[in-house]
This record gives structure tokens, sequence and C-alpha cells, in this order.
């Protein structure tokens, strides 16, 4: 279950042209992928079983131990001394925002428009599938997990001094699955039978029988809770647009807003979850400002003038050739790469399974072929980037060679549903072009043989057609200037071999349109994979959402894949769950859905040298938003200088 775009806030700021990254953001629901997490055997100290059999504890670990205990302190990565004060400002290039709104279609919602509202279970940035009560102080469940029970803790209010009650939970799991985004309106009905109130502060989720074992209270944990009573004095449907959010119980609460300019947030001074052990050292801004730039261009421009404070860089142009100006000469502006771990973005070419000429795999595989990585990342981003191949690249899960003993059990019984390619040749993957031209000869042979077995031969004009004399379409829709120079070349080899194909840029409200609209041939987006994949992998590629989820952006409908899903769904332990991973990334390969483009392990970030953060960052998050912090003297120095 997600919400729109990313599934936890995210500020999406990251990898070359159109990309993006998540950070995550402090105390932010886990609605969706960004943490998929599960309940398993916890240790001891962990949980306990009570008079009446129920199972009680904490938090949760999906396949292990938790690492922290009910008695922390507070998080390892984070510096519980850390001021708090000052303001984070960062730049947004990728679309404008009408909405403060980000659970409906309608409208487009600004970053971080959910950085209101918190949900029963959080997570952490060092550990895989880990969950700790944030806004519970208990969680009680049978041993056969039918049921969970979430008791509130005591004191918890909303930003406007109301206390939050079970009723309001209830309420938000209840319009979200009636009102919400579509895939909220599909998933919660697969795992959440019914759930009902039980007193003020105990929410009792019953969950559907047929629902995999790991994704049940997770799936209810990482709701999204808001308050009723604003809902109704707003006077809207809930799936209408609005500029005045929702009342939520997060530590920031809505400062400023001018639709497509500039969002402020503010702390809010009367957070209820101040003294949590798990919110020591995190949300140490005072105010955190979005400025909007027409393109990156412009915010880049802005940013060595003090507009803004913080850049995570997108560009390896950028990165490589325009970190000169006077501020940064002058020590004014730190300029570092920080370390990496997480998995791969998925950021890809998106092939759009539902237009006619994309029904042939070796059609989509020819067209595969013709991106030369290797002359872009040499060319155009100075050898800074690896490929993106498997959809958990640069995790332990990413398929190799021939299927294993182990994979082969598991699709085996699929075989009269999944290609033959899958059990006889080596797991797909474009072999690496040639990185001194742009036009690799023996990919041009490979992609025009693969279109005549496809049916499409040459015209007396050049270009390929079918029987019926159709030229092959390829247009690529895209709204980054930047992003024009990785697609030219594109288009071009494309051309060289008889596809008639084109770049149109468009603005981002067109693009985020027709992007919803299945209305496009190929366009840039991710598939952001998690460590401990879910149900919510039935949004990105399951034939339910072919349609309906926003994250389904090829709009995969594959019998065969939709089993595999669900093997990775209701994996029992790590084992079982990476040999279904490999095995469905074997498949979802051979099926070439996407272009890969590109990855690297480190962050690019510049910043005023203002920022500070813990001497060892955690594997799986930059955490910007979440545990760094401003020195107050180092701020007024700046200040005093007239830096920004």
């Amino acid at each position: 279950m997600q919400a729109q775009q990313t599934p936890q806030v995210a500020v999406n700021v990251r990898d070359e042209g159109r990309g993006t990254r998540r950070l995550q953001m402090a105390a932010l629901p886990l609605a969706g992928a960004a943490l998929v997490l599960g309940l398993a055997a916890l240790s001891a100290e962990a949980q306990e079983v009570g008079e009446d059999g129920l199972i009680r504890t904490y938090g949760d670990s999906t396949f292990g131990e938790l690492r922290y205990s009910p008695d922390s302190p507070h998080l390892d990565y984070v510096n519980p001394d850390a001021p708090q004060g000052g303001e984070l400002s960062f730049a947004w290039s990728s679309g404008s925002f009408d909405s403060m709104h980000p659970y409906t279609r309608v409208g487009r919602p600004a970053v971080l428009s959910s950085v209101f509202f918190e949900s029963m279970l959080t997570g952490t940035a060092d550990e895989i599938g880990s969950a700790y009560c944030l806004l519970c102080e208990e969680i009680a469940y049978p041993e056969d997990r039918s049921y969970v029970i979430f008791t509130l803790r005591d004191g918890i209010t909303f930003s406007d001094g109301t206390p939050m009650t079970a009723q309001d939970v209830l309420f938000s799991y209840q319009i979200l699955r009636d009102e919400g985004l579509p895939s909220f309106r599909a998933s919660i009905p697969l795992t959440i039978q019914d759930a009902e109130v039980l007193d003020d502060r105990r929410i009792r989720y019953n969950f559907n029988p047929d629902a995999p074992l790991r994704d049940r209270i997770q799936s209810a944990g990482g709701l999204p809770v808001f308050s009723e009573a604003s809902h109704i004095a707003s006077g809207l449907d809930f799936e209408d647009s609005r500029l005045e959010p929702l009342v939520g119980s997060g530590p920031y609460v809505l400062g400023e807003v001018d639709p497509g300019n500039r969002v402020v947030f503010v702390r809010d001074r009367d957070y209820w979850g101040e003294d949590l052990w798990i919110n020591q050292g995190r949300d140490n801004y005072d105010s955190i400002r979005i400025e909007y730039y027409g393109d990156s261009l412009a915010a880049f421009e802005g940013f060595t003038a003090g507009n803004y404070t913080f850049r995570q860089e997108s560009s390896s142009q950028a990165w490589a050739n325009n970190y000169d100006f006077p501020a940064l000469d002058a020590g004014t502006v730190v300029r570092e790469e920080l370390p990496d771990g997480t998995i791969a973005s998925g950021q890809s070419f998106m092939i759009n399974l539902r237009r006619p000429q994309f029904q042939d795999v070796r059609v989509r595989s020819a067209i595969a072929h013709m991106f030369n990585f290797e002359w872009t990342n040499e060319t155009l981003f100075y050898g800074l980037y690896e490929p993106v191949v498997s959809f958990w690249e640069n995790t332990w899960m990413a398929a190799e060679g021939m299927p294993s003993e182990a994979e082969l059990a598991l699709l085996e019984p699929l075989r009269d549903q999944l290609p033959e390619t899958v059990f006889t040749q080596e797991v797909y993957a474009v072999p690496a072009s040639n990185p001194d031209r742009a036009l690799d000869r023996r990919q041009s042979r490979r992609a025009t043989a693969l279109l005549e077995e496809a049916g499409w031969t040459p015209g007396n004009d050049g270009m390929l057609r079918n029987e019926a004399g159709q030229t092959l379409d390829v247009e690529f829709l895209n709204s980054s200037p930047l992003f024009e120079r990785i697609i030219n070349p594109y288009v071009e080899n494309l051309r060289a071999i008889g596809i008639n194909a084109s770049l149109n840029r468009v603005d981002n409200a067109q693009l985020q349109q027709r992007q919803r609209d299945g209305d496009f041939d190929m366009i840039t987006d991710h598939f952001p994979m998690g460590y401990e994949p879910g149900s919510s992998l039935r949004q990105y590629f399951g034939s339910l959402g072919a349609d309906e989820s926003l994250f389904n952006v090829p709009g995969l409908a594959d019998e065969g894949i939709d089993q595999l899903l669900e093997i990775v769904v209701n994996a029992e332990t790590r084992e079982e769950l990476d040999v279904a991973v490999t095995a469905l990334d074997r498949v979802l390969r051979d099926r070439v859905i996407r272009v890969g483009q590109w990855y690297n392990d480190a962050h690019w970030v510049a910043y005023y040298d203002m920022y500070r953060y813990p001497e060892e960052l955690p594997p799986y998050s930059l955490g910007f938003l979440d545990f760094w912090w401003i020195d107050p003297e180092a701020e007024q120095a700046l200040r005093d200088q007239g830096a920004f």
C-alpha cells in the first residue's frame, strides 16, 4: 500500500536527468515498498506471551532479531546531542505542485506533503526489515496472526492539539481503503478484512485468511493516520485536491505554501513524540524550505546564489564541470561524495506494454540493444556510473547465469506459463556495447535480426514496417532539458536501423498526466525495490495493477509472474525469499519491460558549510532530512558574510 509517487515521504533528488532516489524522512509512514516489514520469530527480549495467549512486543524483525531493545536510549547512527534549530533548504526541479494532499490522484502534491502524518510503526536506516512502535506502545497478536491489536501511546495529540484516538486510526484505514489512491484501494482489502475500535486507545485489524503472514501486521502498521475531525471540517471529499492539509501528528506542520514556487514546513513546538527514544537526534531543523524551479539549470544557479543551502546533485555533467564557483573555492560551500549502500534505484526507460507495437518481446529486446550505455557513460557521464541490469541491482538477489537448482524448483511448476528462454538461456542481459562510438554495429545487427524475426522489414524509405505497412513508432516522452543529451543519441541509434523513433519534450504537468493515463511509448521512471519485498510487488508487476496502479508503469500483466509474486510474498524464511526474488528477477528481465539506465554507489552532495552529520552514516540512508543538523555558530557566520 503506497502513497503517491513514493511509499514513504521521500525527496526525489537523485540520478541523472529526471532520475530519482529516495531519501527517508524521520518518523514517516511505512505504507508501501520503502520498508517492507514482516513478523517472524523475535528474540525473547522483544516479545512476551500474555495471559490471554497473545504475543506482545514493541517492534518487529522479519527474519531475525531486532537491533534495538526497548531500553535503547537512541538509534546508533544519530547524534542524540545534535542542536535543534536552523533551516534546511533545497530545490525541486522535477515538476510543480498545486496540492498538499498526497493520497489522491487529483492534483500534484508538493514534495514532503505527507510529512504531517505518522503511522503505528516506523523503520530505521541501519536494519533491513525492522520496525518499532511509533504511534503504538504495544503490538499484540495471536500465534496464527489472524489479527493484530495496536495500543496507542498515551497522550498523542494532533498538531491542532486534539487527542488522537483509535477512531481516528479506524477512519484513516477506512477512507484510504474506500477513497484513497487506487493502490490503497487495491491492496488494503487483500490483506485487511476489517477493523474495529476496542476502546479509545486500541484498534484491532482482522486479516484476510489468504493474506501472506509476512505482510499482515506491517500493512496495517504502515498506514498513515490523520484527524477525522480535520477532514470533516474541510467540507471536501477525500479525493479532492487541497492546499490546506489534513491534520496529522508529525513533528512538522505547514508554515508557508506558494503553489508552484515554494513550500515551507515548520517544527511543531508541541510535538507529542519529542521525548521518544527513537526520535532522539532526529528532526533537528526548525524549518524545511523547498524552492521549486522550472528546470535543473535554474536550480543550480539558485544554489550558487545562496537561494537555498543543500543540494544533492543529479547530473554527472554538472558534478564534473560546474562545481567551481566562488563560494566553493572560498570554502563557504562543501562538496562531498558520501557512500550509498542501497539498492540501485531501478531507473529505466519504461516500455509501455499497452501499445500494440511492443507486444513482441523481440521488438522490446531490439530496442534495448540500441541503447549504448557504455558510450553514454564514458562520453556523457565521465565514467561515473554502472549499468542497471537487475531489478535488484547491487544486491545478492540479482539473478546470474543459468537457473540454480533452487530456482528451478520454483520455476518448473510454472513452465507452461513462462517463456522457454527462462530455462534454456542465461539470464537476459544486453551485451556490452562499444564505448568508442554511439552506434555499435554489432548491436545493430543483433537488433535488426530480432526485428526481422518479429515481422518488421525495411520499406522503400528504409523505415521498418509490419505486414499492415505500419512503421515501428517509438516516442520518448521527456520533460528534462538535461535528459535530451541522453535520449537523442538513443533516438538516432533506433532510427539508424529503421525504427521511427522521436523525442517529445513536454512540461511536467503533461508528463505526469500522460503517464497516469498510460499515454506514452517510452518514459523514464523507477522500480524502487526493497531488501525484503512483499505484497507491494503486486503494485509494480501484478496483473491487477496493470491498469490501476501508478507504479506498474509498463502495464505488465503476466500470469506466470503473478504466480511468482505470490511465492515471494509467501516466503517464510530468508533463504526462501532470496531464491524466490532471484527467480522473479530472472523472469522479469526475460520479459524486457524496461531498458535499464545507470546508478552509482555514492551520494553527490554540496551544501553551505553549516550542516553536520554523524561520523558514521547508516548503510541505507543519507538521512539529510532525518538526522543531520545545523551548527548554529557556523550558520550565523555565513549569514554575517552574506553567503545566503
